[in-house]
């Protein structure tokens, strides 16, 4: 969809410029969130990853203004929002000539300040704030509140959510695995085809990416190269040949076999390759199948990735009999899929005294992967005597489309301005709320404490509030201080 970003906006904002008392000449707005309703773990440190503005200004505020709105005739524009104006809420009700000056001004009049991104945020400290620079667009400030958001919330929570991936994947690896190089690959983006439409995945697939460095979401690298630009040879992301149930079906269900065995020993006979097993019957491929081609499995230069994907994935995974059953007669869904493969192919003993399968086989589960399971199935497979690095998780939109914009409580709020040149401290506290929506008051800045966390500091004045670690990013119609995605990586990963 094209649009005039001017028009990008929730309908009720249009009629507040004229809202505000007479005299007003500035606006001071922050995006915060603002309470944590998902993270409840012991692993959560209770921060926000924030990620998200720098793409956000790039394409919107940047190229989506230059070329949609002050790139084309001033009337063309002027009319267009006329004419939606007359239709939405009547002949003559909104005014246009705030657009029209706007238009000849020719940049957007704000200035965008936030902290970095990549950065772990408490709850109720604000990621950015944004006022106007020239006194008579005012109005834009909160005007752009909507788009903001729907843009920000999405990207941020999402980063946070692999970022939580990646503290349960490096818990069990710092206890069962003396060799951590699966971690970046070992939580997968699986979540293209389940999220609302081609940008949010992108744009949501790429907060994935701060964390971890395995994909299915094309578009996601894409987006990373064009707005947070690595540096040259960089490496954001990757995956392996993979087969789907179109293909095993096409195979048909008796020449199941035969096509596995053309997939390892024709058209991959090197390097990593994933085979979808359960298009029929799961226990027979890794129980049956596997030891037929164990020879053609084992002479291959790479490995073997069998992938479940239906079941309860812990016990898909993990065995259905207890962790301790050590009887020889367990049936291979008593045992589970590591267990499974281990008693017939075998592996080592690490430093730790864990087993890791034979280099040659491997499994991913990528159907219904939450925390939780993802947390259990590793819990699981350390008490069976399992390293963690024996399993990889797709991770899709069953996590990173469960969420709203209320997970963390995400708003922008208004909280200083000035009417006829006297400065006002202006605040939200609803009497029959909880607290959740209490906004600060005035003018901010956010700080560091000596533990290196953020802090909020309210009612500033102008000179304070030119400090803290709040950086200029949008400046009159320019992108500021920009980052590329390997420093993000980088901040993300200090601890």
């Amino acid at each position: 969809m094209r649009i005039n970003p001017i028009l990008a906006i929730d309908g009720y904002k249009t009629s507040h410029r004229e809202q505000y008392p007479e005299g007003t000449s500035r606006i001071y707005s922050n995006f915060t969130p603002r309470g944590n309703r998902f993270f409840t773990s012991p692993l959560s440190d209770n921060r926000l990853v924030f990620f998200g503005l720098q793409g956000f200004l790039q394409w919107f505020m940047v190229d989506l203004f230059n070329e949609a709105f002050f790139a084309r005739p001033e009337e063309e524009v002027v009319t267009e929002y006329q004419q939606l104006m007359d239709s939405y809420l009547g002949k003559a009700r909104i005014d246009v000539e705030h657009i029209r000056a706007l238009h000849r001004l020719g940049y957007l009049p704000l200035e965008i300040k936030s902290l970095d991104e990549g950065s772990k945020v408490p709850m109720q400290v604000p990621v950015l704030t944004i006022t106007n620079t020239v006194d008579d667009f005012f109005w834009l400030v909160n005007y752009l509140e909507s788009v903001m958001s729907a843009e920000l919330w999405k990207a941020s929570t999402n980063a946070t959510i692999a970022y939580h991936y990646r503290l349960v994947c490096e818990r069990w690896a710092a206890l069962t695995c003396d060799d951590q190089s699966h971690l970046d690959f070992q939580c997968h983006d699986f979540s293209l085809r389940g999220m609302s439409g081609l940008h949010d995945a992108a744009q949501a697939g790429a907060g994935h990416l701060l964390s971890f460095t395995g994909t299915d979401s094309i578009p996601s690298i894409l987006y990373l190269r064009q707005y947070y630009t690595p540096p040259k040879d960089y490496f954001i992301a990757g995956s392996i040949p993979a087969t789907e149930h179109s293909v095993m079906c096409m195979g048909e269900e008796q020449g199941e076999i035969a096509t596995f065995r053309r997939l390892i020993t024709e058209l991959y006979p090197h390097g990593f390759v994933s085979i979808v097993s359960d298009t029929w019957d799961y226990w027979k491929v890794l129980t049956e199948y596997s030891r037929e081609l164990k020879a053609d499995i084992m002479a291959r230069q790479g490995r073997l990735v069998f992938r479940p994907d239906s079941g309860d994935p812990v016990e898909i995974l993990c065995g259905t009999s207890d962790d301790s059953d050590s009887d020889p007669a367990r049936t291979p869904q008593q045992k589970g899929s590591v267990e499974v493969l281990w008693d017939i192919f075998g592996g080592t003993v690490n430093a730790k005294g864990y087993r890791v399968l034979d280099e040659h086989v491997g499994l991913i589960y990528g159907d219904s992967i939450t925390l939780e399971r993802a947390n259990q199935i590793l819990a699981r497979l350390e008490a069976k005597g399992f390293a963690s690095s024996n399993v990889v998780f797709g991770v899709g939109s069953y996590t990173y489309q469960y969420s709203t914009r209320d997970t963390f409580g995400f708003a922008m709020k208004a909280t200083w301005g000035e009417v006829r040149g006297v400065e006002r401290e202006i605040f939200k506290q609803p009497k029959t709320d909880g607290g959740l929506k209490k906004s600060a008051r005035g003018l901010l800045r956010v700080e560091r404490d000596s533990a290196g966390d953020y802090y909020l500091l309210d009612r500033q004045s102008r000179e304070q509030e030119q400090g803290g670690e709040l950086k200029t990013r949008f400046l009159n119609g320019k992108l500021l201080n920009a980052e590329d995605l390997s420093t993000l990586r980088r901040r993300l990963a200090e601890r």
